[in-house]
């Protein structure tokens, strides 16, 4: 036995051929993400063919990744940040005119400006933006076609989030002085928000999620978990705040993931033209979609027999007839589909990354392991491909949030460390989202302690069951991963030969005192309630305490930190003061500064050197085998 040829880092994160795809509302044409001058941008051709595909978006400097059709097929939105700096600003492209370039409807300097489409309001879009406060997101009306922004809403001070109706009712989530969650209708007559039902705080780490104000704009679909330790679905009265049951599975959480980061599809699947609720998404160790109506039940049926994976992106014409689905893989990422549920018949769009050889690439196995005071921690272990799965290198992959959760498909990192030969063991930690409210709350106060002793528990699990050598164990991380990492060096640094810490937090105080303005109002129910507030000196002490910051004499693992100058959440300070201390020690530490990059990289020229780093890095210090010497 013997492990398969080396897979490039280019071929694993080179920006994929196509990607993203979207049918338009009249099913005409196809929209999806492509390159041009090495970033991805958003390309266009007609639904029979690509014949006649052109690129009408065209950023040389960052790639584009969230866009969306508007009701008339003429134009597009699309959103854009500089350099990472999410002040996100909404663009509008038009079709009917391809030499014009794309529009900043929101050229607000250093200010946020979010779109939501109006189902209901042919033209018109809502734009959520805090131009007038930094603190405080506001809500306007834009004309898609003029451009022109009329204020709906000031908002009062208590807001942290607005969704609005297909016809532009308006709704608010916010804090009440003591952390729980009030859920209010905008009161236009009298600019006032009314109360509609208070949630418990403590068990809504993020707030309500998902929250989707239903096709008639007298209830919202609410994402709840009242009563019960599972989220399930829920119709809230819009009027008297009454919970009608709609949808549940009998063990898993509704899907969240969306709410956390980008590139996720949303829990809920509507139907384009009238809003109707489709389906939910519910997430085992595999995603689960449960249909809601007959018809619907009918065409995921007829999709998921074109892949084995988990359907993904999703979407049709206005019609219900024409879909365009993708499928999430863990060896196959990305399988696209056109679909017409009038003919059954379907057609292969495109494969994102078509020269990955599945056969050469490893699967991802969903595994249990306990932790020592008695929990179940779902996670995933994927183990290289060719070899025997005995005393293999073990790198430790953490994953961000905290409240998020490793999934099953496709990760190129995860591959490209099975490709080089190590074992890889992703483990969703006590504090992670999807296995009940219990569970995320038994993270309260446990970062450094029992979040990090269920990491050390599954990397001993590896060790017992003969997957990993003892040692040759890395862990490598990102945001809170990137804590994470640190935190196994300084608390406990005889576990691991080598640490990789991707825009992690050093200082728990300086992290939560550096978070954006808009953000740092609405932080009661997960990082005050779990870390503390650093404005108490008792609860700054602990923080510090559970800080790696404070424990930097412990490191005497071979450590590798990557950070984005413009990470506006975990401030590059983060990263600086922890390499300035490690280096006035004498100790040499490996540190990768991207100029133009945020909270993770995005440019594929910056994660390409990324992983090369990576992949070096780990080869010296696990004795893994090395892919080739690209990079800086």
């Amino acid at each position: 036995m013997s492990l398969p040829d080396i897979v490039s880092v280019e071929d694993l994160f080179d920006s994929p051929v196509r990607a993203a795809a979207t049918i338009s509302p009249d099913g005409t044409r196809i929209a999806y993400l492509a390159p041009w001058k090495n970033r991805l941008n958003i390309w266009v051709h007609g639904v029979e063919s690509d014949a006649d595909a052109r690129c009408i978006t065209a950023d040389e400097t960052r790639s584009v990744f969230h866009y969306q059709w508007t009701d008339d097929p003429r134009y597009l939105l699309y959103l854009q940040d500089t350099a990472g700096d999410e002040n996100w600003h909404t663009f509008r492209v038009d079709l009917d005119d391809p030499e014009a370039p794309a529009v900043d409807l929101t050229p607000f300097p250093g200010r946020i400006a979010t779109f939501e489409l109006l189902g209901g309001k042919p033209g018109k879009a809502l734009v959520y933006s805090n131009k007038r406060t930094i603190e405080l997101m506001d809500v306007y009306e834009l004309d898609i076609a003029t451009g022109e922004l009329t204020l709906l809403a000031e908002n009062p001070g208590k807001v942290a989030s607005w969704l609005s109706g297909r016809h532009g009712e308006l709704f608010a989530i916010g804090l009440t002085p003591v952390g729980d969650v009030e859920l209010m209708r905008w009161e236009s007559d009298t600019a006032t928000l009314r109360t509609i039902v208070v949630y418990d705080g403590a068990d809504y780490t993020l707030g309500l999620y998902p929250t989707v104000v239903t096709p008639d704009g007298t209830g919202i679909w609410v994402g709840s978990n009242e009563g019960t330790d599972r989220m399930r679905l829920v119709r809230l009265d819009a009027a008297t705040g009454k919970q009608t049951a709609v949808d549940s599975h009998p063990t898993f959480d509704i899907d969240v993931r969306a709410q956390v980061a980008g590139g996720f599809a949303l829990p809920l699947i509507q139907d384009g033209r009238t809003g109707e609720l489709l389906g939910v998404r519910y997430l085992g160790a595999r995603q689960v979609i449960r249909p809601l109506n007959d018809r619907f039940a009918e065409i995921l049926a007829a999709l998921q027999t074109l892949s084995d994976g988990d359907i993904s992106a999703l979407s049709s014409d206005r019609d219900g007839r024409r879909w365009v689905v993708s499928f999430n893989h863990d060896r196959q990422p990305g399988l696209t589909y056109l679909y017409d549920h009038d003919t059954g018949q379907s057609r292969l769009l495109f494969a994102p990354l078509p020269h990955l050889d599945p056969d050469v690439l490893a699967p991802k196995t969903p595994v249990t392991i306990q932790s020592r005071d008695g929990l179940d921690l779902h996670g995933y272990l994927t183990l290289p491909v060719g070899v025997e799965p005995t005393a293999l290198p073990l790198v430790l992959v953490v994953h961000g949030g905290p409240w998020t959760r490793d999934a099953w498909g496709f990760d190129p990192g995860v591959q490209l460390l099975a490709n080089r030969g190590y074992a890889v063991l992703q483990v969703n930690f006590r504090g992670s989202t999807g296995y009940g409210k219990a569970f995320t709350k038994a993270g309260v106060g446990e970062f450094a302690a029992a979040m990090h002793d269920d990491l050390i528990d599954s990397v001993q699990w590896a060790v017992q069951q003969g997957y990993a050598d003892p040692d040759r164990i890395a862990i490598f991380g990102g945001s809170y991963g990137g804590y994470a990492a640190l935190v196994g060096v300084t608390f406990t640094p005889d576990v691991f030969a080598a640490a990789i810490d991707y825009v992690g937090i050093s200082s728990l105080a300086n992290f939560l005192r550096t978070l954006p303005a808009i953000a740092r109002p609405h932080l009661a129910n997960n990082w005050h309630r779990f870390v503390g507030n650093p404005d108490i000196p008792e609860q700054e002490a602990d923080m510090l305490a559970r800080s790696p910051i404070t424990k930097v004499d412990e490191i005497r693992t071979p450590l590798l930190v990557i950070q984005g100058a413009n990470d506006v959440r975990v401030v590059k300070a983060e990263s600086d003061n922890l390499v300035d201390a490690l280096r006035a020690r004498g100790v040499e530490v490996e540190y990768m500064v991207k100029e133009d990059e945020g909270h993770g990289f995005v440019n594929p020229d910056n994660v390409i050197e990324l992983y090369h780093a990576v992949d070096r890095f780990l080869a010296d210090h696990l004795g893994g085998r090395r892919g080739s010497a690209g990079g800086s």
